[in-house]
């Protein structure tokens, strides 16, 4: 019998997300301010600790200036983190680092709520201001 407890399973490191993905299109009403709320419940990544897999829902809310997230490109961006071992506070923060990059907004939020593993639910918001 194989014992379970204690495996770890392989995963790629941060180098596997591909910010060069993501792509835009000019916002035609910069003067106005307009929220845009993006929401999916197939986030995922992996736990670095075990390599398991963890899931979760992904929302980003920005108000553009002068660009809008792709809504495809964004997808396959978000696709790359499946392979990819990272702690949920640092999936945040790059998620945000890499959005902010790609489209420079006026404001952005980016929340992952985690789902329950452990008996422990995490939920973790970063924001940016420009």
């Amino acid at each position: 019998m194989v014992e379970a407890e204690g495996q770890r399973f392989d995963f790629d490191g941060l180098e596997a997300i591909r910010p060069e993905l993501l792509e835009t299109f000019d916002y035609e009403y910069p003067d106005r301010e307009a929220e845009v709320d993006i929401v999916t419940d197939e986030w995922n990544c992996v736990c670095p600790f075990s390599g398991l897999p963890d899931f979760g829902t992904l929302r980003i809310r920005y108000v553009p200036a002068g660009v809008c997230l792709e809504l495809k490109s964004l997808k396959y961006y978000l696709t790359t983190f499946r392979t990819v071992g990272v702690y949920q506070e640092h999936a945040a923060n790059r998620i945000l680092d890499d959005l902010v990059a790609a489209s420079r907004p006026r404001r952005m939020e980016v929340t992952l709520d985690y789902r329950l593993r452990g008996g422990l639910h995490t939920v973790v918001t970063v924001s940016h201001k420009s």
